[in-house]
């Protein structure tokens, strides 16, 4: 199997990595087949545009057990995702992760949609807490 070497820089020297302490979010996925489990932090900002109040992941990390390619998933969706509004955040999929990192080998395409299901679920688990 061959990885691209933006993949490789991105498994080796991951950016992003490890935890928030109070996160505003997290966002856990795991894929009981390959045993891959990521989790995703965040921390979430406001600012005002035009007279509204505008919500932007301020921070962004994470912590992944898994393959190489789970890794750099990983760290790839924490640099697309930070800085944007979290309905910005929402739309990237996996094939914005993929395509950052030059591509993936068809059977580990697995490993960009659980980064984009991850930040989904720490978007999520945010908006759940701000409801309450």
């Amino acid at each position: 199997m061959m990885y691209s070497k933006k993949v490789m820089r991105y498994f080796l020297n991951p950016k992003n990595v490890g935890e928030i302490k109070n996160p505003d979010g997290v966002g856990k996925v795991g894929n009981p087949v390959c045993g891959d489990v990521m989790y995703v932090y965040i921390k979430v900002g406001k600012k005002k545009q035009k007279g509204k109040e505008i919500k932007f992941i301020k921070d962004i990390k994470f912590k992944t057990m898994g393959c190489a390619a789970a890794i750099a998933t990983s760290s790839m969706i924490t640099e697309l995702a930070k800085g944007k509004t979290l309905e910005d955040a929402k739309k990237i999929n996996r094939n914005d992760v993929s395509k950052s990192l030059g591509n993936l080998p068809p059977i580990k395409m697995h490993c960009s949609n659980l980064a984009a299901d991850a930040l989904k679920k720490a978007i999520e688990d945010y908006e759940k807490k701000i409801r309450r």
